[in-house]
């Protein structure tokens, strides 16, 4: 018998579930199923969640583990009960880079947010008197990577999550129940909600231009630039942008220089260890195009056109942090956003993404000179897909 036959061990086996959470999916894990030391930030967690995704990969395929290869589905979740007042569960939320060996713990994945609630609920970790047997379940969550309480409203159905149901949400297939979310206070109460202290800031990039830019923190952090200034209409779908090469790179140079700018960053170099944050995106006014689906988007359906970048390429339809900045720098007149959208005052927009459209709403005011918001809404959908084990090999911790 070999050594490496006499040295096996079997792989570690941990408990978690595979859900979708609006356009998104990811693996969810209560902290307390993680084995011990990976209950605990640092290497040995990254390490471990990094074998479950399948990363790194230098084929960019995720072959070998859960991930999708994509933003969207390079994602994991990790809940436990919350001992913060008026909270009932801490959600932790990990971005896993694709070809790295790095795990983005900077911002939070509004998509997923819509997830938790109900897998904390089919986990035991929401006290079953805030569970009816019928109706609603208001499930208060701490996001932890950005120190946030977002509130989700889970349906019930006989005592249970209902997850079937008539909702449809463009960029997700098939439908499903309702699931309405709410960020509160979604902009960082340590930074300016415009870290510049302007609405429009020009962002100078050495080699690339000079652009009028929004840059926002609020649900995450995001600039916002105009479509037509980058040679787009606004109408673009993923072929045209992540078949491009030289544009992606350009984009990145563009997140990078924005992320300095706000304050994110003290050097250029830390943006490739800082993907997640900030988003970039592009906006222009409403016009027709046909979604990834084929369905027509007409003008009239929207209020401005947005295509945002995620993880170093365009997002199939649109993050839902993203879709927080969007509706709250839609809300505040003067930003990019807003005049996209028509200028004026708006406590909700509609708007059109690669895959269909969205409406999010927003409530933001100015307190002593500073623009604040007080809350974004917007429905998302989510169920379990798989549940049962990860495994990983025994020598990935």
């Amino acid at each position: 018998m070999s050594e490496s036959q006499t040295t096996f061990k079997p792989q570690l086996k941990v408990p978690a579930t595979y859900m979708r959470g609006g356009t998104s999916k990811g693996v969810f894990f209560s902290l307390l199923d993680l084995p011990e030391v990976a209950q605990v930030a640092g290497e040995k967690r990254d390490a471990l969640l990094l074998r479950v995704i399948g990363s790194p990969d230098p084929y960019g395929k995720q072959t070998d583990g859960m991930g999708g290869a994509t933003s969207s589905t390079s994602k994991t979740v990790i809940v436990s009960k919350s001992d913060k007042a008026e909270h009932d569960v801490d959600y932790l939320f990990g971005q896993v880079a694709i070809d790295k060996a790095f795990v983005d713990w900077s911002g939070n994945c509004g998509n997923l947010s819509a997830a938790v609630g109900a897998f904390a609920i089919n986990a035991g970790l929401v006290d079953s008197s805030r569970i009816p047997e019928n109706g609603v379940a208001v499930v208060r969550i701490w996001q932890v990577n950005i120190s946030k309480t977002i509130i989700a409203h889970i349906p019930i159905c006989n005592g249970e999550v209902q997850e079937s149901g008539d909702f449809e949400l463009d960029g997700v297939t098939f439908p499903a129940a309702e699931i309405s979310v709410e960020f509160i206070s979604p902009s960082d109460a340590k930074n300016a909600m415009f870290p510049t202290g302007k609405l429009i800031e020009t962002l100078a990039v050495p080699e690339i231009g000079s652009f009028q830019a929004t840059m926002i923190n609020a649900g995450i952090a995001t600039v916002f630039l105009q479509a037509d200034a980058l040679g787009y209409l606004g109408t673009e779908g993923q072929e045209a942008i992540n078949s491009d090469q030289k544009a992606l790179q350009r984009f990145e140079t563009i997140r990078a220089h924005a992320a300095l700018k706000m304050g994110l960053i003290d050097n250029l170099a830390e943006a490739v260890t800082r993907q997640h944050t900030p988003k970039i995106a592009f906006v222009s006014p409403a016009q027709a195009y046909l979604s990834s689906s084929g369905k027509s988007i007409s003008s009239e359906q929207i209020d401005l056109n947005v295509r945002a970048l995620s993880m170093g390429k365009l997002h199939h339809a649109m993050m839902g942090t993203a879709a927080v900045a969007i509706g709250t720098a839609a809300a505040i007149p003067g930003t990019l956003v807003n005049l996209a959208a028509g200028g004026g005052e708006h406590t909700s927009v509609t708007f059109g993404h690669p895959s269909g459209t969205l409406k999010v709403g927003a409530q933001a005011s100015q307190q002593d000179g500073q623009w604040v918001v007080e809350k974004a809404i917007m429905s998302r959908s989510a169920r379990i897909l798989m549940q049962g084990w990860v495994h990983v090999p025994a020598s990935t911790i």
